[in-house]
C-alpha cells in the first residue's frame, strides 16, 4: 500500500511538474519580471513586489507559490537591475529560484522604447521525502534530491511605452533533471518560450481599459494561452476577467492605496474535470514604489 502512494506521489509531482513548468500568474502583468528580465528597471522606479498564490484549494499537496522581488533603474543610465525569489512547493518537492536580471534600454521614439535584458538564476531543489511515508525511507533510488542547487540562465526582449507592450522571452535556456535514471523522472525542468502583449485605451477621461494576452509555449505540454482585460476606474479601482484557455477562468481586482502602494487579487475557477475537488485558486500581491525626486509617476500603470 506504502509503494502505491509512493507511486501515486511520484506520478501526482512528475503530472504537474510537466503541466505548469515555471510557476504559474494569474496577474502576469505586474510580475513580469519573473518570466521577462527586460522588465528590469521599466517603470522609472524602485518597485518592490510580493505575491502568495495558492492554487487548487482543497486538493492536498497542490501548489503554492510565494514570489518577492526588486527592481529599479539604476541612476541616470539605461540600465536597470532586478532581484527576485520564487518559492514552490508542489506536494513533497520545494522549488527556490533567485534570479539576478540586467536591462538595457534604448528610445526607439519619442513615446516607444525598446529594453533587452539577461537574466542569471540558481534553483534549489528538495524532495521531502517525510511527505511520501515510504516503506524503506534509506532506499537508494530516493537518495540524491536534497538541496539539489542547478545554474541557469535566460534572455528577453521588451518593447513598451506608457500605453503598451509587448515582449518575447526565455527565462532559462538549460534544460535540468533534478532526478532521472531512465525508469523514474522527477521535476525535468524544460525551456519556456513566453509572448507578452497590453494596451491600455481611454474610454473616457476615468475610464481605461486594457487587454493582455500572455502565451507559454513548452515542450511535451499544451499551448498555454492567457487573454484577460481590465477597467480601470478613477485611477484607482481596477476590475477585470481573464480566461486561461481549456483550463480556468479568473476575477481579479485592485486597488491603488496610494501613490506608492498597489494591492491586487486574483481567483481562479477550474473549467476542467479539476474544478470537482478543489474550490478554486487564490493570488493576492503588493506592489510599493519608492520614486525619485522629482520623478514621481502621476498616472498609475496597468503594468
Amino acid at each position: 500500500m506504502k509503494k502505491r502512494i509512493l507511486l501515486i506521489a511520484l506520478m501526482f509531482t512528475a503530472m504537474v511538474s510537466y503541466a505548469q513548468q515555471d510557476a504559474q500568474f494569474t496577474q502576469y502583468m505586474y510580475n513580469t519580471i519573473n518570466i521577462n528580465p527586460a522588465y528590469a528597471g521599466s517603470r522609472g522606479a524602485m518597485s518592490v513586489f510580493a505575491l502568495h498564490r495558492t492554487q487548487w484549494v482543497g486538493i492536498n499537496g497542490a501548489p503554492t507559490t510565494n514570489a518577492v522581488s526588486v527592481n529599479t533603474p539604476l541612476n541616470n543610465s539605461r540600465l536597470g537591475l532586478g532581484v527576485s525569489i520564487v518559492n514552490d512547493e508542489i506536494g513533497p518537492t520545494t522549488d527556490n529560484t533567485f534570479s539576478t536580471d540586467l536591462s538595457y534600454t534604448i528610445p526607439t521614439s519619442e513615446t516607444m522604447k525598446l529594453s533587452f535584458g539577461l537574466k542569471v538564476s540558481a534553483n534549489l531543489f528538495n524532495l521531502n521525502l517525510n511527505k511520501l511515508d515510504p516503506e524503506d525511507a534509506d532506499d537508494f533510488n530516493l537518495q540524491g534530491f536534497d538541496n539539489k542547487i542547478t545554474p541557469n540562465f535566460g534572455a528577453g526582449v521588451y518593447l513598451h511605452s506608457d500605453k503598451g507592450y509587448v515582449g518575447l522571452s526565455v527565462p532559462n535556456f538549460i534544460e535540468t533533471n533534478q532526478y532521472n535514471d531512465n525508469q523514474l523522472r522527477v521535476n525535468k525542468e524544460k525551456i519556456n518560450y513566453y509572448l507578452i502583449a497590453g494596451y491600455v485605451m481611454d474610454l473616457s477621461y476615468n475610464l481605461k481599459f486594457k487587454p493582455a494576452l500572455l502565451t507559454k509555449m513548452v515542450q511535451g505540454a499544451p499551448l498555454q494561452v492567457d487573454v484577460s482585460g481590465n477597467f480601470m476606474i478613477n485611477d484607482k479601482f481596477t476590475l477585470g476577467l481573464a480566461y486561461r484557455w481549456s483550463a480556468s477562468v479568473s476575477a481579479m481586482a485592485g486597488f491603488q492605496v496610494s501613490d506608492a502602494l498597489y494591492i491586487g487579487y486574483g481567483y481562479d475557477l477550474e473549467t476542467t474535470q479539476l474544478d470537482n475537488y478543489n474550490s478554486g485558486s487564490h493570488e493576492i500581491f503588493l506592489r510599493y514604489e519608492i520614486f525619485r525626486k522629482n520623478n514621481k509617476i502621476t498616472t498609475p500603470r496597468f503594468f
